[in-house]
């Protein structure tokens, strides 16, 4: 999107890595989390309309997951797709070590007995751990599949849209690219966590496997789509603010033909 040449004065560099690195932080920091409390907790929002009621669940995980797609369509727009496309990358290896950690805690001593379903006895302190750390390998490995292919949908319809419109309507953009990439991710995320980790997915009574994976699928799907519409205003806003604080013509380059891709040698 732009380059670091010597031509940009010094602060204006600074105030580029400095936000990049906020924006960035921001991504991990919050997938982190979600990767971490991610299935621990199922919430219950269902209410119920003229005597109908309406099913709607989603994990806990969820919740601060729209802003992982606001910091990389931030990231696409005033950095380009190849530092978004660095980003998704870095949050993969950031699962790798969530499950690194996360084995490594279950390997070192002492080793508890496991007897409650591969689990230490209810009065073991130790349990707690051995449950979030259960429940945290299936979530991420659920998320890395998901991840990889919801994130990469989402920065790359975001340009292709970016293309097409030469660089204008900037809300289509933004939700196009999110609403598509959060339906993928819905989907696999839900599936995956099924079948690595069934005891984290409360069905209901008399309710089959399907429907129940469908609830699931939905309402979180759902809920994301509401968060990617309202998150529009604050993306077009910051855009507008974070591209002159920065300097940076986010339309440049579509004029009608391809993108200028910025060589390494040219950025720091």
């Amino acid at each position: 999107m732009f380059e670091f040449g010597d031509n940009v004065e010094p602060h204006i560099k600074r105030r580029r890595e400095v936000v990049f690195i906020i924006l960035s932080g921001f991504f991990l920091g919050t997938l982190a989390i979600l990767n971490i409390l991610g299935i621990s907790r199922q919430i219950d929002f269902s209410f119920t309309v003229f005597g109908l009621h309406i099913p709607f669940v989603v994990f806990i995980g969820v919740l601060p997951y729209p802003i992982t797609f606001l910091c990389t369509d931030f990231i696409s727009e005033l950095y380009g797709k190849k530092r978004a496309n660095t980003v998704v990358w870095v949050g993969l290896l950031l699962n790798v070590w969530v499950i690194f950690i996360m084995w490594l805690g279950g390997a070192l001593p002492p080793h508890p007995e496991l007897v409650d379903n591969g689990l230490p006895a209810l009065d073991d302190p130790s349990r707690v751990f051995f449950q979030i750390r259960r429940w945290t390998v299936s979530a991420t490995i659920a998320s890395m599949i998901a991840y990889l292919t919801a994130q990469f949908v989402d920065v790359h319809i975001f340009h292709a849209i970016k293309k097409l419109t030469k660089g204008k309507m900037l809300w289509l953009r933004n939700n196009g690219s999110t609403l598509t990439s959060q339906m993928v991710d819905s989907v696999a995320v839900i599936t995956v966590t099924y079948f690595t980790a069934k005891s984290a997915i409360q069905i209901s009574p008399g309710e089959t496997v399907i429907h129940g994976l469908i609830i699931l699928i939905l309402s979180n799907y759902i809920f994301k789509m509401i968060s990617a519409l309202l998150d529009t205003i604050p993306f077009i806003f910051g855009t507008r603010l974070l591209s002159r604080y920065l300097q940076i013509d986010t339309t440049k380059g579509f004029s009608g033909k391809e993108e200028k891709e910025v060589k390494p040698a040219e950025t720091s």
